[in-house]
């Protein structure tokens, strides 16, 4: 059996499971999220606890056990705690800025700047013109906004110029050197 799958998900306190035929729906502070599971695997909701079980071991249902699992922690943790990512902006003159309500706008050194729509789920908060902290209750929602904004400017290996995670470190190239004999 999947070691993931078979773990029991913990409901903490304040979040409401709701299920109607293979619709789950979990409600909780930060807001609502559902999710659509396969036939293939079951979804049983006991007082404080969440066991997702499949019906064989086909490789696709295998494969379906652990995911669905993990998808339903994840919307627990999201109305409960939410997912949050941040960005850094390296570069002389590179800024974002949210002053503009539906828009991010960044400055990332091209000759005209870049107009980001937020979608309605997300927050972005701008701190410091070189900060970029986006927070949502949808995991793959906040991941996919971050790795768009990255995706304008992706950090090069020379200087290390872009937008890149906080946590994440650049691998830095060596530039022009001079040969011998120069």
């Amino acid at each position: 059996m999947s070691r993931i799958g078979r773990k029991p998900i913990a409901i903490p306190e304040g979040v409401e499971i709701a299920q109607k035929g293979h619709v789950i729906s979990v409600k909780g502070t930060r807001g609502k999220l559902s999710f659509v599971h396969r036939d293939t695997v079951s979804i049983k909701v006991d007082d404080n606890s969440i066991l997702v079980s499949r019906e064989n071991d086909d490789k696709s249902n295998r494969e379906l056990h652990g995911l669905t699992r993990a998808l339903v922690q994840n919307m627990i943790n999201g109305v409960s705690l939410g997912f949050k990512k941040e960005l850094e902006l390296n570069g002389v003159g590179f800024t974002a800025d949210t002053k503009k309500p539906p828009f991010l706008i960044l400055n990332l050194g091209f000759s005209h700047p870049i107009y980001f729509v937020i979608p309605d789920e997300i927050t972005i908060v701008t701190p410091k013109p070189t900060q970029i902290i986006i927070e949502g209750i949808d995991k793959q929602l906040v991941g996919e906004v971050a790795a768009k904004i990255r995706s304008f400017r992706k950090p090069e290996p020379y200087k290390g110029k872009g937008v890149k995670y906080v946590e994440e470190t650049i691998r830095r190239k060596a530039g022009k050197s001079v040969g011998a004999g120069a």
